[in-house]
């Protein structure tokens, strides 16, 4: 008797060739962040063993999937084309035999993202429990990270193209602010002119307008040397708050940035009445096209909206008070 062959399932006829896995998964933290340290970090490797990983991936692709600049990364057209489908792919994987978690990645400046925007995530997250948010710094002037759902763009308002893919959020007011211990009995300058003694924080770049020192001087009507000294030049808004806080001298800074600081007495409107200045820029939710109409984006827009009208208003309310009490 012969007994026939079993018939064999051409599904199972080849074996898959897979690319290797913790060679993906470190391809897809290095491409997220942009960056080996902060994959690494993530990861609880080493720098130079996520870069090892990548490699083996690119030989096993057989394409490069990153740039590797000095300074920085970008992703190759392969990369970018990775990117997505890897993502949901892991994402996918850590939802099974679990409740189906969606990842929420969200981009902001290093200073909203430090000073405002982390410590009230987790409200917004308590209202969607089933969503998770990746909070991505983007750093000035760098491109955005890749594969972001939504992102909260500071730009001036004129130059904006009328689109369906972004939401204006909120205008700040800028004025000056300082330690306490700088001042007389913690108290706001009654005389404008003490600032001519005092050390003055800039900000290295976008110093002009409303964020210019001279204009808030002279506006002010005060005398002071024009040689430099009593400065001190950051380079960037977070290492300006940080130095003021510290007392190393009097910033000017703008509302969501600062109200945190101001209701905990860690920082104080530096003079007395001063009347702010509106800032020529204003915050702008942005999202690609692929998430119009996402629910998930949609909730974090408006709660976006919500929280920082009500920083605004209570900002708003003590730079009135300071105004009223200077008045009367």
């Amino acid at each position: 008797m012969i007994i026939p062959a079993p018939r064999m399932n051409p599904y199972h006829a080849q074996m898959r060739r897979l690319p290797p896995f913790p060679e993906l998964v470190a391809f897809e933290a290095v491409a997220r962040h942009l960056s080996f340290t902060r994959a690494a970090a993530e990861l609880s490797l080493t720098q130079s063993a996520v870069s090892h990983r990548v490699r083996r991936l690119e030989e096993h692709l057989g394409q490069r999937l990153l740039n590797r600049l000095n300074p920085g990364l970008t992703l190759t057209e392969a990369g970018l084309a990775l990117l997505p489908e890897l993502s949901d792919c892991l994402d996918g994987l850590a939802r099974l035999g679990g409740q189906k978690v969606r990842r929420l990645r969200v981009g902001a400046g290093p200073a909203l993202s430090s000073w405002w925007l982390v410590g009230r995530l987790p409200g917004f997250m308590a209202q969607r429990p089933s969503l998770s948010v990746e909070l991505l710094p983007i750093e000035p002037g760098q491109p955005l990270p890749p594969n972001l759902d939504v992102w909260i763009a500071w730009s001036v308002a004129k130059d904006e193209p009328a689109s369906n893919e972004q939401q204006p959020l909120f205008t700040e007011r800028v004025f000056p602010v300082c330690s306490p211990r700088l001042l007389p009995g913690g108290r706001p300058l009654r005389n404008p002119q003490a600032l001519a003694q005092m050390t003055l924080l800039h900000k290295a770049s976008g110093r002009v307008g409303e964020w210019s020192w001279p204009l808030w001087l002279s506006r002010l009507g005060v005398d002071a040397p024009t040689d430099g000294t009593h400065e001190l030049h950051l380079a960037d808004m977070g290492l300006v708050l940080s130095a003021a806080i510290e007392g190393a001298g009097v910033a000017l800074s703008r509302s969501l940035l600062v109200q945190d600081a101001l209701e905990a007495k860690r920082l104080v409107v530096a003079i007395d009445g001063v009347e702010p200045m509106l800032s020529s820029k204003h915050h702008v939710a942005r999202w690609p096209a692929r998430n119009h109409g996402d629910a998930d984006v949609a909730a974090f827009v408006a709660w976006l909206q919500e929280e920082s009208a009500k920083t605004v208003a209570r900002c708003d309310a003590t730079l009135q008070r300071m105004v009223m009490r200077a008045a009367g």
